[in-house]
């Protein structure tokens, strides 16, 4: 059974590049535009890693990040944070990665599969 990756951004361009990259390389996916959105969508896909933009509506990553690790399904779940903004090392300090917008799509597959096969 293929990993499932679960891809929180506002931006849906993003969402679609990152969907489709992971679907080429063997991954099943799910996405969310917000941080609601993919609190609820969490317990319904299960993913095995997300990655997750800090600046988005309705929920501020770290916020999502912290409310998600709260619930005993997903405390291990792995994250790689995704974003534009400067200093995102510092906001989620457990993140498996860091990655700068605009990223490098063959480092994003690397860390992904170093990080769930």
């Amino acid at each position: 059974m293929a990993k499932k990756i679960m891809v929180v951004d506002d931006d849906r361009d993003i969402v679609d590049y990152l969907v489709t990259l992971f679907k080429d390389s063997g991954y099943d996916t799910c996405s969310a535009h917000d941080g609601d959105e993919a609190l609820k969508l969490l317990e319904a896909e299960k993913p095995d890693l997300v990655t997750l933009d800090l600046e988005m509506p309705k929920e501020w990553g770290p916020r999502f990040y912290r409310k998600m690790t709260q619930m005993p399904a997903f405390k291990e779940t792995p994250v790689i944070v995704i974003s534009g903004l400067s200093g995102i090392h510092l906001a989620i300090k457990k993140a498996v990665a860091t990655i700068n917008k605009p990223f490098d799509p063959a480092q994003v597959l690397q860390i992904v599969k170093d990080t769930i096969g």
